[in-house]
């Protein structure tokens, strides 16, 4: 059981050490994948070394760059979206850190662009790779940000993450007839090298206890990869500590 030996993965955003995307390359790895993984800056080499991966820098916001990674793929299973939220050579603005009223239609189409357009990118010029699997595997991350809950002065995050797991039903639900299942995962906080003092203490408020790690939330996609859950599609999945479950805040 749980075996992905023979399989190939692409995991995008996975160049920081201590994040999602790099913990799940090496988590499918451990299971015998063969694995892909991008990034925006050359750090995404190093990780590429720890895991014995194949890595490319890109900007998955540019077709151009994505048609290039595709370019070198000749053969895929399982797809994970990962890149978006920020980055280290494109960070977040401030001005995407308002209401709406106050944000510019310019840091509103940056934001949506890093967080959707790259998994639409991807996941359009991949899809035929994915079908030829006929057992392929599509995740998404999402957040529970957006889907279920929000945070202040996050609409364009909110509004991108929500978008995601609509486009997971509805690839879900196109793409069945190809084998393929696609499904998202729904991080609450996860205790990343990423996130502020700020977010290390609501993370500390959760029913657990304690914020979530990339491991935890790498497991979960891990399994979405396996053969073992092939009758899994469609679905958001959340992975928060019980944060969404808790009424009383107080």
């Amino acid at each position: 059981m749980f075996s992905l030996v023979g399989k190939t993965a692409l995991i995008t955003g996975a160049g920081a050490s201590n994040g999602i995307g790099f913990a799940t390359a090496r988590a499918l790895r451990e299971l015998g994948a063969e694995i892909i993984i991008t990034s925006t800056t050359d750090r995404i080499h190093e990780r590429a070394k720890e895991i014995g991966a194949k890595s490319f820098v890109a900007d998955l916001t540019q077709e151009s760059d994505v048609k290039t990674v595709v370019g070198h793929i000749s053969n895929l299973d399982i797809l994970v979206n990962n890149a978006g939220m920020t980055s280290v050579s494109s960070p977040a603005s401030s001005g995407e850190a308002t209401d709406v009223a106050a944000m510019s239609v310019e840091d509103w189409h940056r934001g949506m662009s890093r967080n959707m357009d790259t998994t639409f990118l991807v996941t359009k010029h991949l899809l035929p790779l994915v079908r030829n699997s006929q057992s392929g595997r599509i995740i998404m991350i999402s957040s529970i940000t957006g889907y279920v809950m929000a945070m202040k002065n996050q609409p364009i995050y909110a509004a991108a993450k929500a978008a995601m797991v609509g486009l997971t039903k509805s690839i879900a639900l196109d793409e069945a007839k190809y084998g393929i299942t696609c499904n998202a995962v729904l991080p609450g906080w996860i205790a990343t090298e990423a996130i502020s003092e700020k977010e290390k203490a609501n993370g500390a408020s959760v029913p657990l206890g304690r914020g979530g790690t990339p491991e935890e939330v790498a497991s979960l996609i891990t399994y979405l990869a396996t053969s073992e859950a092939s009758y899994i599609t469609g679905q958001a999945i959340v992975i928060d500590g019980g944060n969404s479950i808790k009424e009383e805040r107080s």
